[in-house]
This record gives structure tokens, sequence and C-alpha cells, in this order.
């Protein structure tokens, strides 16, 4: 694993804000616009039609299949806990904080 000793920060969207994530509505309309109408037959279908999402405005959409098979139960990855400090915001402590390298 490579250590890049660079802060982390993490900020979530809390239960039921999505309305307010920018990304969501910028995209997702053009990409369910892509795909009316059609049964998805298989994976490579999905990522056909979803890959041919465009606009007037140069917006363009990119898509990679990760067929990774992930770890289940796995909270963190090893020794995060002991190389990293979680320092919570004071606005949404529970949504909002950082990650900060002790090494």
């Amino acid at each position: 694993m490579t250590k890049l000793r660079i802060e982390i920060r993490i900020a979530h969207y809390p239960p039921y804000t999505s309305k307010y994530n920018p990304i969501e509505h910028r995209l997702f309309p053009h990409v369910t616009r892509a795909c009316q109408g059609v049964i998805f037959t298989s994976l490579e279908l999905v990522k056909k039609l979803m890959a041919k999402t465009h606009t007037k405005t140069g917006l363009s959409v990119v898509v990679n299949v990760i067929d990774k098979i992930y770890e289940t139960g796995r909270k963190v990855a090893n020794g995060f806990k002991e190389t990293m400090k979680i320092i919570f915001d004071e606005y949404l402590p529970k949504w909002n904080y950082r990650a900060v390298p002790t090494i």
C-alpha cells in the first residue's frame, strides 16, 4: 500500500437530501433518457447506452465497470485507525469529517 500522507476530507449528503446533489441533477436525467424504453439484457448493453449519453452543452459520460469482488464485513483498511486521526466538523459532524495522517 502506498502512503500518500495527505488529508482526506469526507462530506456526505445526509439521507433524503440527494435532491441537493448537483451531480445527480446534471447527469441522471440524461442517462435516464438514453436508456428509456430499453430492456436491459446485459451489462454491456447498459454500459453502451450510458456511454453514448451526451448533451448539446458538452456533457459526456465515461463508463467503467468494476468487476472486482470486495471483501464483506470489512469496515476500514487494515491499520487505518492506527495511522489516521479522525477530526469531526462542528457543522454536521456525523456527515462531515477529515482523516488526517499521524505519521
